[in-house]
């Protein structure tokens, strides 16, 4: 399992082309998120959730369609172990009636499972009900969760390595969040507390990646040899990339398995997280160490690259390879 083990591809040559890729994946997405709003699922947006088991199997695809006949449609349908027991999460949708009335929800979920279970051939577990006024706060804590994991990196990384490290995998961080928060808006991926976690995951795989080529850069800094920064970028990257690709790969093969056999729940988790890898690794090596070679140009770092500096020994000997 050699592959790429003598890599040495230019890709900080390449950067600015990885720029406009970044512009014309976020943008677009970013704008239907403006302008079209996201899908909240009922945790965020107020609803009622029932958890039930009934005497024989149930057919998920008949308790929908029976939710839908009494206006309740995208209600989430969770089955637990033999199929026997499920848990469905839902507003009400039906014409005249308060989206957020939770006692019309639950009468209307009661009506369906009656209808496609049968009255009297299941026991009610457990009914919670969910104001909008608890919605709105889940929403806030969201946002404060990855607002508190950007500032967690910064001091982080800043101890471990230093300040311009740290801002650049924030940059990083937040494109990977801009770019799957695009993408939920392109493929109208439904909001709820699985995808909000599929979120704050994308961040921790991306931050690892990160770290990992960051790593590499902080020791070849301190090798002592005469080389300009954009050449040690680019040979961190490449030394580390067999350990990227494999990483990777693994993570897709996994999540493939989620989106294509898991359930209606799993799913949109499972898609954003196929997505979130790709966006993670490309954002390790196209827009972490582009960054810190931007922010190292206008406030250079300490010693350990005060020496470096354009010399003729500071062309390898090998021609690097161009991407694409």
């Amino acid at each position: 399992m050699r592959l790429f083990a003598n890599a040495n591809y230019d890709f900080l040559g390449r950067r600015r082309v990885a720029y406009l890729i970044t512009l014309a994946l976020v943008l677009p997405g970013l704008l239907v998120v403006l302008f079209r709003g996201v899908n909240y699922s009922v945790e965020f947006t107020g609803g009622t959730l029932i958890q039930v088991e009934s005497q024989q199997q149930v057919d998920v695809a008949e308790v929908r369609s029976a939710l839908a006949a009494r206006g309740i449609e995208g209600a989430e349908i969770q089955t637990f172990g033999s199929n026997r027991e499920l848990a469905i999460r839902a507003r009400t949708a039906r014409q005249g009636a308060d989206a957020d009335d939770t006692q019309a929800t639950a009468t209307a979920l009661r009506q369906a499972l009656d209808a496609a279970l049968g009255s009297g051939s299941y026991t009610v577990l457990r009914t919670e009900a969910v104001g909008p006024k608890v919605g709105g706060e889940l929403r806030q804590r969201a946002l404060l969760a990855l607002l508190t994991s950007f500032l967690a990196v910064l001091a982080y990384l800043a101890y471990r390595f230093e300040w311009r490290f740290g801002v650049a995998a924030v940059i990083a961080t937040a494109h990977d969040v801009l770019a799957s928060v695009a993408f939920i808006g392109i493929t109208r991926i439904e909001v709820s507390l699985f995808v909000v976690a599929g979120l704050m995951t994308i961040v921790g795989y991306s931050l690892n990646d990160t770290i990992v080529i960051f790593d590499r850069i902080r020791e070849n800094l301190h090798r002592g040899k005469r080389e300009q920064f954009e050449g040690i970028l680019n040979r961190s990257i490449n030394e580390t990339l067999p350990r990227t690709v494999f990483t990777g790969t693994t993570a897709l093969g996994s999540l493939l398995a989620l989106a294509v056999l898991g359930g209606d729940v799993v799913r949109p988790f499972a898609l954003l997280m196929l997505f979130g890898v790709v966006v993670g690794t490309f954002s390790s090596i196209y827009i972490a160490s582009p960054a810190l070679l931007e922010i190292e140009k206008r406030w250079p770092g300490g010693a350990a690259r005060g020496h470096r500096g354009p010399s003729p020994t500071a062309v390898p000997s090998r021609k690097p390879q161009t991407v694409g």
